[in-house]
């Protein structure tokens, strides 16, 4: 018998959700809770075709990091683009943050700033982040939240987990050709959630 899409859909997204749970080692079940809609909003406020980077020209998930950071800081959205690029790092070395499918959400939480911040990049060339399913990153989501900010950090996580688990938006993230167009596949997606 053929699974049914959504089964094969919710069978996905838990498993998305595992991993990030094992990423972030907290409770799966803050992360299964749906984000509230005041989230949604934030989530919103905080993408714009300004974060996204097409094509990330790096080929490894260091450099990967270093320029959506360095991206960040060009925009003026960060201030301390080594001591950032470092925090980002060192959580990366602890766990990976691809956590399959073709996604890594490499993410950090730091004392010096204010608000929290998003990067999206989409890799030149598929890079090798040393995902569990071995898969190479074709989708790269740099979160950056203040120290302070736990649970923000992973609803924001969880939401786009939840989004990247839908195989065809997915897609369609992966084949953004320019920022605008990958902004908007977003914006569109969060507001009919």
């Amino acid at each position: 018998m053929t699974p049914q899409p959504s089964i094969t859909m919710a069978a996905t997204i838990a498993s998305c959700l595992d991993k990030l749970s094992r990423l972030l080692q907290i409770d799966t079940l803050l992360l299964r809770s749906p984000p509230s809609q005041s989230m949604h909003m934030d989530l919103m406020k905080l993408i714009n075709p300004d974060i996204c980077l097409i094509p990330l020209e790096s080929t490894d998930r260091a450099g990967a990091i270093r320029e959506l950071v360095e991206h960040l800081g060009s925009i003026d959205l960060i201030d301390d683009v080594e001591g950032i690029t470092d925090i980002v790092w060192e959580r990366e070395m602890q766990r990976t943050t691809g956590i399959g499918e073709g996604l890594a959400v490499p993410h950090g939480r730091c004392p010096k700033l204010d608000n929290m911040v998003l990067a999206m990049g989409v890799p030149n060339q598929p890079i090798d982040f040393q995902s569990y399913d071995r898969k190479p990153v074709e989708f790269v989501v740099l979160v950056l939240s203040p120290a302070d900010a736990i649970t923000d950090h992973v609803q924001v996580l969880g939401a786009i987990s939840r989004l990247m688990a839908d195989s065809g938006f997915r897609k369609r993230a992966i084949s953004a050709t320019d920022p605008t167009s990958l902004c908007a596949l977003f914006l569109d997606s969060l507001a009919k959630a």
